[in-house]
């Protein structure tokens, strides 16, 4: 049998042993992930001449590293994998991985939403920040992405601005050189209707092209809310020298939407209307007015990528994205927060009129990013290899607002939404910028291959439009080593930073001193244990002490938290057998404690998730696959001045059926099966929002 290793250009540290025979069966990434589970090195039975193919990837060091020697837990979900568990936004694409809080406030259609280790986590796209303001883009696609990456703790040493929790990272499909296709019709709840297709030629033996795209139009379970797109996302790679690899990417993708999170008040939905009695508000209820209330923008992006081996020894890497969006977001929402006990009673005495806030906003976000770097590889002794990273990176934003806003009274329980009024975003945008420089060093280090070390720092220096200056040095060391039978314990200590724009705001609304950065410092010390390559259990226990946390005072105004504390344990299984049988197993647990205010106490301290599919043969060449999935989330607590609300516990259950016929795949999707209908979050300031209802898709697919 020959092994042979190939590094995978952007996706995260993992080593999948694949069979070459399947990879005919499906197209390209799918037909990959197919065959293995991410994160979990897979099992091939190749007899003898067989090849088996070990991949790598680079998201924890940024070069190429399996699994087994990298100091932290990094999670890989392929786009298979997900799109198997009925996923229809980036926030579904992570339900399934240890640590990590899905849509913590529902489904929201306006942004996506994921909080690891208790903390709000950085979305990034190919290695580079993707999102630097709320609404201000639109949410991405998750079928324009070969797999989703979770990096959990501080990474800023290598990404620069990021959380302190971790980082979220999309990798973007691009083009392979074998010809294929597929294209795919889908019908579910809410009237969704949508064509999808991913298309890859190769014109050459070193010039290859792919064009992925979807056009939807759909409701969503609330009145009034769509949940339409038109994305299309071509890529080319060519490849003028065996050593050299070019790929340049694009995106145009519009959206036209609204927002399924309607902001309801506590009293009446979770709590009873003391007022009214009788009356509980659906928990479902359009708060807006039909046509004008949306959440409609389009997205340009344009990206470029070239890798350059000079030799075995030096490897050169440059990449850089732009990003053009422009936003409508108009909306409104009910004031649930002057009386939070008791809201109706601001207004009236009838227990059902409220005050109902408007807004219209217009944004728009100019992003570029690149980052760059060239890879060492040395030896210091005969036992003694080194993987030296010296990169800089640079990243420029400009995100531009204006908006209008109003007020009405009115009825909850039977709003009249042809009175309500509307506005129209007027007058000169308010520009906030941003300017980042990053310098980075890393040697990996491996002792008799046996023993691997991490070590690495970074400089930053952050330049903003108000006028601050931040400057920051990073740090992060780890170390694993191969005790035998399987086991690698490894110990980490990693750093971040993230520059806060804007300024301390005062209650009399005036403005004060220039935030500070947020900072944070993550000890962790764990085991990874893989007794066969189809096989992967990690158990791991994290402390992090958080600094700088911007609070938004119940007085008004702003402050910065002196220290957030969160402590907890983690533990991810994953067992897999080619093509047959698949097992992942996740529990999280994420303690958080404040100095300054319990109120950043919301968030579950408990996650647990199971996933399983089986293939079974039937008649001639045709293969059914079932799976099912249970997600549970811990209760939350959310306090105040004037109360504490604990938000309960819930369980979800998704499933799956599939059957894949030569080329034709037919697929029935399922999530929250039992239709469990439950409040994702209740916050002690006022709201509720309430988690996505049964959804189900049914899916016809053509591969060529």
């Amino acid at each position: 049998m020959t092994v042979r290793t190939i590094a995978l250009c952007g996706a995260a540290a993992l080593a999948l042993v694949i069979n070459p025979a399947w990879a005919g069966e499906g197209a390209g990434d799918a037909a990959t992930a197919e065959a293995a589970t991410a994160e979990a090195a897979i099992a091939a039975d190749a007899g003898p001449g067989e090849d088996m193919i070990v991949v790598t990837g680079y998201t924890g060091t940024k070069t190429d590293t399996a699994l087994t020697e990298l100091p932290q837990p990094i999670k890989v979900i392929t786009a298979e994998q997900y799109e198997a568990q009925g996923a229809i936004s980036i926030s579904d694409t992570v339900k399934y991985a240890a640590g990590v809080l899905a849509n913590p406030y529902g489904r929201d259609t306006r942004v996506d939403g994921f909080n690891i280790r208790g903390l709000d986590a950085l979305q990034f796209r190919d290695g580079m920040r993707d999102i630097f303001s709320y609404y201000a883009s639109i949410t991405s696609d998750p079928y324009n992405f070969s797999r989703v990456e979770i990096v959990r703790g501080p990474a800023s040493v290598l990404f620069g601005q990021g959380s302190i929790g971790g980082i979220v990272n999309l990798v973007s499909k691009t083009p392979d050189f074998d010809t294929r296709g597929e294209i795919s019709l889908v019908y579910g709840s809410d009237d969704r209707k949508e064509v999808l297709g991913d298309v890859n030629l190769a014109l050459a033996d070193n010039l290859a092209v792919r064009f992925v795209g979807r056009a939807r139009d759909a409701d969503t379970y609330v009145d009034h809310v769509p949940d339409d797109r038109v994305m299309f996302a071509p890529s080319i790679r060519w490849q003028p020298t065996p050593d050299t690899d070019i790929v340049l990417t694009g995106l145009y993708q519009e959206d036209d939407t609204g927002s399924t999170s309607q902001f309801l008040p506590i009293v009446g939905t979770f709590r009873p209307n003391p007022a009214n009695p009788s009356g509980r508000l659906d928990k479902y209820t359009f708060v807006g007015k039909a046509g004008w209330d949306r959440y409609a923008g389009r997205s340009l992006q344009g990206g470029a990528s070239i890798t350059h081996s000079f030799s075995d020894a030096v490897k050169l890497s440059v990449k850089a994205r732009y990003i053009d969006s422009d936003l409508e977001y108009n909306t409104h929402y009910a004031d649930s927060y002057s009386d939070p006990q008791d809201p109706f009673s601001v207004y009236g005495t009838d227990g059902r009129t409220i005050g109902l806030f408007a807004g219209a906003n217009d944004a728009r976000m100019n992003v570029f990013s690149t980052d760059n770097n060239l890879q060492f590889n040395f030896n210091t002794g005969a036992n003694i290899e080194h993987k030296l990273l010296v990169g800089i990176d640079y990243s420029w934003n400009k995100v531009a607002k204006r908006s209008a806003d109003g007020f009405d009274i009115v009825d909850l329980y039977d709003i009249d939404y042809a009175s309500l009024a509307t506005y129209d975003a007027t007058g000169p945008f308010t520009t906030d910028s941003q300017k980042q420089l990053g310098i980075y060093v890393q040697d990996q280090i491996r002792f008799f291959d046996r023993v691997s070390v991490v070590l690495g720092a970074r400089r930053d220096r952050v330049t903003g439009s108000s006028g601050q200056k931040d400057n920051a040095t990073t740090f992060r060391a780890g170390i694993i080593g191969e005790l035998g039978a399987g086991f690698s314990p490894f110990f980490s200590y990693t750093e971040s930073f993230l520059p806060v724009a804007g300024r301390i705001e005062n209650v009399d609304g005036s403005f004060g001193d220039p935030y500070r950065p947020q900072t944070g410092t993550q000890y962790e010390a764990g085991i990874k244990w893989q007794p066969a390559p189809g096989t992967l259990v990690t158990a791991t226990a994290f402390r992090i002490k958080e600094r700088n946390r911007v609070l938004y005072l119940a007085a008004g105004g702003t402050a910065q938290s002196g220290e957030l504390n969160t402590k907890g344990f983690e533990i991810e299984a994953s067992h897999t057998l080619p093509g047959n049988f698949e097992l992942l197993a996740n529990y999280g647990y994420a303690k958080l404690k404040s100095e300054t205010n319990t109120s950043l106490d919301y968030m579950p301290r408990h996650t647990a998730s199971l996933w399983s599919t089986k293939t079974f043969g039937l008649t001639g060449e045709a293969r059914l696959r079932l799976g099912a999935g249970v997600v549970y989330s811990g209760k939350s607590v959310s306090t105040s001045p004037v109360w504490s609300i604990v938000t309960p516990s819930r369980t979800t259950v998704d499933a799956l059926a599939e059957i894949n016929w030569d080329n034709w795949r037919f697929a029935v999707n399922a999530t929250n099966l039992l239709n469990n209908e439950y409040y994702a979050s209740c916050l002690a300031r006022g709201d509720c929002f309430i988690g996505a209802p049964r959804n189900v898709m049914g899916t016809i697919g053509y591969r060529f």
